[in-house]
């Protein structure tokens, strides 16, 4: 890997570790809070969001096809589960993030 794909590589890592740190901020039930169902929902609707841009301009890229379907059915599961568990968490949520 050249210097150059390894540094860009690395800075849009950072980009998604910062963005990840605010999505956690924001939906956080307490302050050390970052795997309640809230937040592991709003990281996976951004990784969705990311993924669904990157299929719109690589088309045959099945891998990442499979992995944007899996997380698809991960967030629904989890959506499922707030929505049994605590119904009014699940319609903010819901709301917050422009779910259907």
């Amino acid at each position: 890997m050249s210097a150059f794909s390894w540094l860009y590589a690395y800075s849009t890592l950072m980009l998604n570790i910062k963005k990840k740190q605010k999505i956690i901020e924001k939906f956080r039930t307490h302050s050390s809070d970052t795997g309640s169902p809230q937040v592991q929902i709003a990281i996976l609707t951004s990784e969705i969001e990311e993924l669904t841009k990157h299929m719109r301009d690589h088309k045959k890229d099945f891998s990442s096809r499979r992995g944007l379907i899996k997380k698809v059915n991960e967030r629904r599961r989890l959506l499922k589960y707030l929505e049994r568990e605590d119904e009014k968490t699940f319609l903010k949520i819901k709301k917050d993030l422009d779910l259907k």
